[in-house]
Parts: structure tokens; sequence; C-alpha cells
């Protein structure tokens, strides 16, 4: 039993109950990875390329688009190869690096909401002393505690999930390389990992979205105190906050399908954690283009000189 030796091959099966089925997935999921590549790419240039958008808000939108555009990058290309040409294996290496990336970038999502929350508890509650409070130097102090937590958490879940050994099967019966379906083909105890799993889970999405709660019912309070004056300011909250329900909700139902397994087809977890990470990255860009009018205004304007420049070419003829 000493000598078991532990797989340093795996075998992504996600989806392998479909059968031959299985390729029609590219299709969706192929749309949504342009549409998320697009999107977020229009709203990263327009904030670049316009001075006018050069504010925090703006800048911290920009931010969370390139989030958005990143972490797809790391499995969608790979998903979509397993699809079309049925391509599923993945080293361990490759799996712990594809892990890292996936996690890591991804924690940035909820990350970028709370310093949104906060530039709008600034905004609104401390008018005068906003630009004072967004100012790089003194931002940085919410900046790089975050950032450390990161860093420090998901260096430790990842590093920890590949000192196990995997004897137990190679086959995850998922499309990427996530943490849990990692650590079930492991042999031996994974309480710690499990623990560290929980603990990420808590530090991270958890603490946020409880600090981005906090900020936005003193920003509500602060409002109906204020009256109709601070009415209008609480229009720029919307967005953020249908955001923040939006991944909220997605979370949690992709947290549920991994916790309640009986009667849950394997298909429909994969799917939700599949959704966890792709729909936020293209709802977003959407939803911010839409309800910012600053960018909402440039988008229109660039989209349409872009159609007087195809028009004009075609009168001179």
């Amino acid at each position: 039993m000493e000598n078991v030796s532990s797989h340093k091959h795996f075998i992504l099966d996600g989806f392998s109950e479909l059968g031959a089925l299985r390729p029609v997935l590219f299709i969706p999921f192929f749309i949504m990875f342009i549409v998320s590549l697009s999107a977020n790419s229009l709203l990263l240039y327009v904030v670049i390329s316009q001075r006018s958008l050069h504010s925090p808000m703006c800048i911290l939108m920009a931010g969370m688009a390139f989030v958005d555009l990143s972490y797809p990058v790391f499995f969608v290309p790979n998903m979509l190869l397993s699809f079309l040409f049925d391509w599923r294996g993945i080293s361990l290496i490759g799996c712990l690096v594809q892990m890292h990336f996936i996690h890591f970038i991804a924690s940035f999502h909820s990350t970028f909401l709370v310093w949104m929350a906060l530039d709008r508890y600034f905004a609104i509650c401390t008018p005068l002393y906003y630009h004072e409070h967004m100012a790089l130097p003194k931002f940085l102090k919410f900046i790089i505690p975050l950032v450390v937590r990161n860093v420090l958490l998901f260096t430790l879940m990842v590093s920890l999930a590949g000192t196990l050994s995997f004897c137990a099967g190679n086959v995850m019966n998922h499309c990427f390389c996530e943490h849990m379906a990692l650590v079930e083909l492991a042999c031996g105890s994974t309480a710690i990992n499990n623990l560290v799993g929980l603990l990420t889970i808590f530090l991270n999405p958890v603490a946020d979205f409880i600090f981005i709660s906090a900020s936005y019912v003193v920003i509500f309070s602060s409002v109906l105190k204020s009256g109709r004056s601070g009415v209008k300011a609480l229009h720029t909250c919307i967005t953020h906050i249908v955001v923040m329900i939006v991944s909220l909700t997605v979370a949690l139902v992709a947290l549920l399908s991994y916790r309640i397994r009986n009667g849950l087809p394997a298909g429909v977890r994969v799917f939700c954690s599949i959704m966890y990470l792709l729909f936020p990255s293209c709802f977003n860009p959407i939803i911010y283009g839409i309800r910012t009018t600053e960018i909402r205004q440039h988008i229109l304007k660039m989209l349409m000189s872009c159609r007087f420049v195809k028009i004009v070419p075609h009168f001179k003829k």
C-alpha cells in the first residue's frame, strides 16, 4: 500500500453523459466567450482612450472589465477544444497552474466590488473629501491589504492541493481544474484542504459581500437623511447593487450545487461552476455600459463614428 503511485495526468470529463451531443456545447459557450471578450475589450478601450472617463469610478470599472476579460482566457479555449476534438487530458502541473490563475483572478471580482462600494461611500457620505480619499496614495491602504489577502489565500489553497497524492482515480468530472473536483480524487485525509477551501470562501467572497452590504446600508441611510438632494446620487449605486446581486446569486447556486449531491445530475454541477465564472464576465460589461451614462454616450458616439466612416466612402463613389 505504501508504493501506490500518485496520478500526474488527469482527464477532464465534464458533460460526458451527453455522449455524441457533447460537441454541440461548443456553440453556446463560444458565443458567450466572444461576447465576454468583445464587451470587456470595448469597455476597456473606451475608458482608456477617453480622458473624460479617467475618474476613480470609471477606472475601477475598467479594472473589473480587465478581470472579467482575463480569467475566462485560462479555461474557456481549452474547454472549447475539448468539446470539438475531445482533448480532455491535463497534467497535474498544468491543472494547478490553471486552478491558481482562475481562482486568483476571479477573486478580484468581489474585491473590485468592495473598492466600488468605498468609492460610492466617499462620493455620497463625504462628498467634500471625495477626491482626497480616492487619491491613489490614500486609497492604497484599501488596495494593498486585499491584494495581499487574495495572493496568500489562493496560493496556500493551490499549494496544499499540490501536496496531495491522487491514487483514487484521475478522471475529474469537470471542464476545468476546480479545487474541490481535484481534491476529491486524493487518497488520504483532505480535512486541511477542505478547511482552507471553506476559509478562503469566507474570507474572500463572503467577507467582501458582507462589507459591501454594510456599506450600502450606510449609504442608503445617508441618502434618506439628506432628502431629495441625495436621491439623484443613489442612481450611481444601483448598477453596482445589480452586479452584486447577480454575482452573489450565481455564486450561491454554484456553491449549493456542490453541497447538494443527491439527486442533482453531475452535468448540472459542472454547468453551474462554468456559469459562476463565465456569466458575470458577459453580464458585467453590458450592465456597466448601459447604466453608466458617460460610458454609454462614448460607446454610442464611437459606434456612430464607425458607421459614418463606412457610409462616407459609399457616397464618394
